[in-house]
């Protein structure tokens, strides 16, 4: 995974938390079909089924909008990607690198000079 391109990360986690998030919907769907089949009310048992459906359907567009997050993401970083890799690099000539040489060349001149007086 080290070398794994942070886009292709993005998207493993995205669908683990996608796994996660459905796994408990599920469980908390199942809860509420168990309280609707131990109600002793229509009513009741009706109201725990509706939730029971409720939650299942807020969990999947929870779910697909945390998917769809994810992959926009990972587009985006994977087109700064290549964008950048394909910029060339500016090269700055290096003057300093010369000059630096000739400015101790003056100084140690003026130091041989004040010596020698």
């Amino acid at each position: 995974m080290a070398d794994a391109d942070l886009d292709v990360v993005i998207r493993q986690l995205a669908r683990q938390l996608h796994t996660g998030l459905m796994t408990r919907a599920k469980e908390r769907r199942d809860r509420f079909n168990g309280l609707a089949a131990k109600a002793k009310g229509k009513e009741t048992a009706d109201r725990f089924k509706m939730m029971a459906k409720a939650t299942i359907e807020q969990a999947a567009a929870a779910a697909k909008r945390l998917q769809m997050s994810a992959d926009n993401v990972a587009d985006s970083y994977a087109r700064s990607m290549r964008i950048a890799a394909s910029t060339p690099v500016a090269v700055k000539v290096e003057k300093k690198a010369k000059e630096e040489p000739e400015k101790k060349a003056a100084k140690a001149k003026k130091a041989k000079a004040k010596k020698a007086k």
